[in-house]
């Protein structure tokens, strides 16, 4: 199955006060043909700074220094700005963390979704109304011929990210990217929009990226899961894989913070301190200071990304092949260990 993004080598820099820091490092994955990818970690992690980069919508003091990212074989770094447009929406969409904020609170519903469905060639000018209507009921939003005519401020929360997901899909992109989408929603209505864009991916065969702090969500919708900690991935495997054998100390602390794992204990597990910013990234690991199988290695040499087989990697010293290093070091093999 051909894959429909490739990244290589990523790495995003941000420009503050006249220091150059990178927010994301040397990013390398792809996604094939209606999978469905989460990219997991804490707030400050660097999750959505990748879409952003993705969609080339930066701010000005934010840009890609190295890398490619090839689109169905379309460097999108060497695309103008016009061609840029051009492929955001038609063929790379995005749904964004707070709907409220995304959607023109001085448009009425159907006048936002028809400038959606304009940029697919394919639906002629008279058949673009029948379009916003279906676009409503594929989503399924009710009355669709009254909120039409309805401004967001009518609509609930879940109704308005119903109206997100109908204008990303517009122009059949073969790529979603879904920011949170969930955030800030009751947990019936993020079920209802989880469910929906399960069958959206379904009925439509495109390719889907997940960004969420939360595995619980990663577990209901993804194929594979890339975990990333302060800009880098720490691992990638199979959603599988990673929720019943975790590789990562910071996968495992992830997991073992999950409400279900704390049932009948008093405490809910935690992982101690802080994610490092940009700009105090230590020399060596950047989970290190946070984590319980620290080595003197850790503090000084930044672990490679690991392929421990076919379909998992992870960026730890626990899992280092280099006998030189071992024998240096005194690194135990702590690949036993498992989730508590």
């Amino acid at each position: 199955m051909s894959n429909v993004l490739e990244v290589t080598g990523l790495t995003t820099q941000v420009n503050s006060k006249g220091k150059h820091m990178n927010v994301i490092d040397n990013l390398s994955f792809t996604i094939k043909k209606g999978e469905s990818l989460g990219i997991v970690g804490e707030s400050g992690c660097g999750k959505s700074m990748v879409v952003l980069s993705l969609m080339q919508l930066l701010d000005e003091n934010v840009k890609v220094i190295e890398g490619n990212i090839s689109l169905d074989g379309k460097d999108l770094l060497q695309l103008s700005d016009q061609e840029l447009r051009n492929v955001r929406g038609k063929e790379m969409a995005m749904i964004f963390q707070d709907p409220m904020t995304s959607i023109n609170p001085v448009l009425k519903i159907g006048k936002q979704i028809r400038e959606a469905v304009e940029k697919d060639e394919s639906v002629s000018r008279s058949e673009r109304d029948d379009r916003v209507i279906d676009l409503l009921k594929q989503v399924g939003i009710p009355r669709p011929n009254e909120i039409v005519r309805e401004y967001p401020h009518r609509l609930s929360g879940g109704m308005r990210q119903r109206v997100m997901i109908a204008m990303a899909i517009a122009c059949h992109p073969t790529l979603l990217i879904a920011d949170e989408p969930t955030t800030a929603l009751d947990v019936t209505i993020q079920a209802q929009i989880l469910d929906l864009l399960k069958k959206i991916r379904s009925d439509t065969g495109m390719s889907l990226i997940m960004i969420t702090h939360d595995l619980g969500i990663v577990s209901e919708v993804c194929d594979r899961v890339m975990v990333m900690y302060a800009g880098q991935v720490v691992e990638t495997t199979d959603v599988r894989t990673l929720l019943l054998d975790p590789k990562h100390p910071y996968t495992i602390g992830l997991i073992n913070s999950m409400p279900q794992k704390a049932r009948g204990l008093k405490r809910l597990n935690s992982i101690p301190g802080n994610v490092p910013t940009p700009g105090d990234y230590p020399s060596g690991c950047r989970f290190a200071a946070r984590c319980d199988n620290v080595m003197p290695i850790c503090l000084e040499k930044s672990p490679e990304l690991i392929n421990i087989d076919e379909q998992t990697s992870c960026r730890c010293w626990l899992y280092s092949d280099n006998k030189e290093v071992q024998g240096e070091y005194g690194i135990t093999d702590i690949r036993n260990q498992r989730v508590e």
